[in-house]
């Protein structure tokens, strides 16, 4: 326990260092230079109704915003190709992106005719996985489909308001089964540690998962940020993150001998994308009002104001509200942080790739994991152990978080400049 809130608060201190952007003396984004994977990531911030303890940058639908929004990306993703990138992968997240299906599917043309997207990966929600709406998505080419679900506990959907929007957990189980082999992939996206959550309810929702064979489950810990913590305090109860390991432990040892760990916290019976593309694409540009990009060792977030987005697009203006700069040890780091959450990090195509001596500036890290048993070496392949799993899991929950109060801090200044 004293190892793992150790970590915890060394992870929350260096992302609260990292995470902090200043307005760029220009709105560029650095031209391709090749060699690395690039994902486009396209962020779609339209929610039917928001949900309590969600940090992402999301606004209640509105058709007469949403449709000006979808032109506008049409429009930034031209920008990406003149300036030379071509992407490998594409995922589209949210908010939720079904949300207009006949737009999405138009943006997803688009992207697919101007780029050789080999994996395209959509978010969605439980109440769009009509028929008609798998038809198209199928149709549009998407091979991974995400499905938010977080339980099948209907007490517990019922607290985290999403009874009312998505039916019952049975209802949710049979529209999960009526969807099952129409993409390369099915993924159930799930939320561990809520505090009305017991060990029953995850052992419940567990076995209704492995009941519906899905392809690949993505189990997070709940990520509150500072500004949601009294909303959650107020609707579910305090968050006890050391409950967190239990759970994760009940995870492991219920998925064990039909799933191998994508990442710490994913999931899948084969080969398949993953929610967490900063996994398999070193680099990935952001696209869409409050969207985050990496590019060329430079983080840049979008504007979180939808008006301004849509204006700035259409003036041909990049619209990039803030930018930071990592030296090369936070490069670094954040290889050492994201691959290793893929349960393994190769030091020589590390140092190939920066042509710097990966112990001069990771061995404080590498020597410290090593030490409390999160990982071991073999030749020059580190790899999690079952100890470092959970590690990891507390790691980028910090780092989420701290991504969640990044947003946070850019959704107060857009309410201050209103």
């Amino acid at each position: 326990m004293l190892v793992e809130k150790f970590i915890t608060y060394v992870a929350r201190q260096k992302n609260a260092s990292y995470l902090q952007f200043s307005p760029p003396e220009r709105p560029e984004v650095t031209k391709e230079s090749g060699g690395s994977p690039t994902l486009l990531y396209v962020h779609i911030p339209f929610c039917e109704e928001l949900c309590p303890y969600c940090s992402f940058n999301r606004v209640v639908f509105r058709e007469d915003l949403a449709r000006p929004y979808f032109e506008a990306l049409r429009k930034e993703i031209v920008m990406y190709k003149e300036l030379g990138y071509t992407f490998q992968g594409l995922y589209v997240g949210g908010g939720t992106p079904t949300v207009l299906i006949d737009e999405l599917a138009a943006t997803l043309e688009l992207i697919k005719e101007t780029y050789p997207v080999k994996e395209i990966s959509v978010e969605t929600n439980p109440n769009h996985l009509t028929e008609a709406n798998l038809r198209i998505l199928k149709e549009s080419g998407v091979n991974r489909l995400s499905v938010g679900v977080q339980t099948f506990d209907n007490n517990l959907l019922r607290a985290i308001e999403r009874y009312h929007k998505y039916g019952s957990g049975e209802e949710i189980a049979e529209r999960i089964h009526a969807a099952q082999g129409i993409f390369q992939t099915l993924n159930i996206d799930m939320i561990f540690n809520f505090p009305q959550q017991t060990m029953e309810i995850l052992e419940k929702d567990l076995a209704t998962l492995v009941n519906l064979e899905v392809d690949q489950i993505t189990y997070y810990p709940l990520m509150v940020s500072t500004s949601t913590e009294t909303t959650m305090k107020r609707k579910l109860g305090v968050v006890d993150y050391n409950r967190g390991r239990s759970f994760y432990e009940k995870i492991i040892e219920a998925l064990a001998s039909q799933y191998r760990p994508s990442t710490a916290w994913c999931f899948s019976k084969t080969e398949s994308p993953i929610d967490e593309y900063v996994v398999n694409y070193e680099e990935y540009a952001g696209i869409g009002s409050g969207s985050i990009g990496y590019l060329g060792g430079i983080a840049y977030a979008n504007t979180f104001d939808i008006r301004e987005y849509v204006a700035k697009i259409n003036l041909g203006v990049m619209p990039i509200a803030g930018k930071k700069n990592f030296s090369l040890k936070e490069r670094l780091r954040y290889d050492f942080l994201m691959k290793l959450f893929g349960m393994k990090l190769d030091l020589d195509s590390l140092a190939k790739r920066y042509g710097a001596q990966i112990y001069k500036h990771l061995w404080p890290e590498i020597t410290f994991f090593r030490l409390v048993g999160g990982l071991n070496k073999r030749g020059n392949i580190l790899h999690l152990t079952k100890k470092g799993q959970y590690y990891w899991v507390l790691m980028m929950r910090e780092f989420f978080i701290g991504v969640n109060n990044f947003r946070d801090f850019c959704r107060a200044e857009l309410q201050g400049k209103n």
